[in-house]
């Protein structure tokens, strides 16, 4: 007997043998979502546009790519000249990079700012930090691939930084290198681990969004769901503001991809890898510029471990401390609407996130040493001293009984 509720006599076929329609439908079509979700919530499914973009990308041009030290940079080159629309899937894919991070970055602030960690949604955000974890490997072994002086440079300095572990750190290396050095070995693995990463990180958006799906999104006001009343389907009513977000998104991408290619990139890179020659000022991609100043923030020893050894830990404590955030914000309320201390120290935060980014550009010298560690210093505060206090000490505004109430009643930050 059909259970199909589906028309097509070829769709309701299928779907009798495998519901991938009903899915589509339930979780594209049909999805409860709360009726007051704003444009801030565009960037998750901006986030897969662009994914999808670099996934494509990324195949054609491995296709003409060649990963071997004396072959790399002129294959960049040839990609560039002589392949059909080979320029224009560098740019997309050199710039989607960048724009990859520039709406997760966004994504997360946002996350942060609504509340979208608390219970139940742990895992989700969880899952999250894994992401942006995969997206930062994904990316640095990317940047090695075109194997120009910062690229080959970038790789020595940050490969080296597992040195510092104590008795298996040079081990590592070796592994990392292929040998005892950045060179051939080193390229052919960063460029299949780079091919491979991305569908690690299709996997982990699958997820995240299955995560998703089953507690439900978030909204501005961080009040759950009370009844049908709450909500709204996906389609049409979200789904028009994601292509109306995606058609803004698109002006700013391509605007990058065809007037300015470069702007992203350091001048260094346009150079062949030359490991006689070291470039004046070796610096990460703008995405990695905070947690590098925050790695290079390190000059002393701290207690029994060394400067160098403090550093890596903090880099990654920086990203890893953000999946217990849960546990660290226990406030009843889960929005900053309600929350006008929390609210105050949230843009702090922020301004602090675009001062480290800042400082890590910078060449290691004073007063950006100083300046640097001061940032890395409430970077760390923020997240372990401040944000419990502040949901301890803090007493929220008034919650509205219900999304519905809030929408039909204006509600003034």
């Amino acid at each position: 007997m059909s259970t199909s509720s589906f028309n097509n006599p070829v769709v309701k076929w299928i779907d009798e043998r495998l519901p991938v329609f009903t899915m589509m439908q339930h979780s594209a079509v049909d999805y409860p979502t709360p009726k007051n979700l704003n444009y801030w919530w565009n960037f998750g499914s901006l986030a897969a546009f662009v994914l999808v973009i670099m996934l494509l990308t990324g195949i054609f041009l491995a296709m003409s790519y060649t990963p071997h030290v004396d072959h790399a940079f002129v294959s960049v080159e040839r990609i560039m000249r002589d392949v059909n629309y080979g320029w224009l899937l560098r740019y997309l894919h050199m710039n989607g990079g960048s724009m990859f991070f520039i709406v997760v970055y966004i994504h997360m602030f946002r996350g942060m700012y609504y509340g979208s960690y608390k219970a139940p949604r742990e895992i989700l955000w969880i899952v999250g930090v894994f992401l942006i974890l995969a997206m930062m490997a994904t990316a640095f072994m990317g940047y090695v691939l075109p194997w120009g002086q910062m690229s080959f440079w970038g790789a020595t300095v940050i490969t080296n930084l597992f040195s510092a572990i104590p008795l298996v750190g040079q081990e590592i290396v070796t592994w990392l290198w292929g040998g005892f050095s950045v060179d051939n070995p080193t390229l052919n693995r960063f460029f299949s681990l780079h091919y491979l990463l991305p569908f690690v990180i299709v996997g982990l958006v699958v997820v995240h969004v299955w995560a998703l799906h089953t507690v439900k999104s978030n909204n501005p006001t961080g009040v759950d769901i009370k009844g049908p009343e709450d909500t709204i389907p996906f389609h049409p009513y979200y789904t028009i503001k994601d292509f109306y977000g995606i058609g803004l998104f698109l002006i700013f991408y391509l605007a990058f991809v065809f007037y300015a290619p470069d702007f992203f990139g350091e001048p260094d890179n346009y150079i062949e890898a030359n490991p006689m020659v070291t470039p004046a000022h070796i610096v990460p991609e703008w995405y990695f510029l905070p947690f590098y100043a925050i790695l290079r923030a390190f000059t002393f020893d701290v207690l029994f471990i060394p400067a160098k050894l403090a550093g890596v830990i903090a880099m990654f404590a920086s990203i890893i401390l953000l999946a217990v955030l849960p546990w660290l914000d226990r406030s009843k309320a889960r929005s900053a609407r309600f929350r006008p201390m929390y609210k105050w120290f949230f843009w702090i935060f922020v301004l602090d996130c675009l001062v480290l980014g800042y400082i890590g550009a910078q060449a290691a010298e004073e007063p950006y040493v100083t300046i640097g560690q001061v940032a890395t210093f409430y970077y760390f505060a923020h997240l372990l001293i401040i944000v419990p206090l502040v949901s301890k000490l803090e007493n929220p505004r008034p919650l509205p009984e219900s999304i519905s109430a809030a929408v039909t009643k204006s509600d003034s930050e």
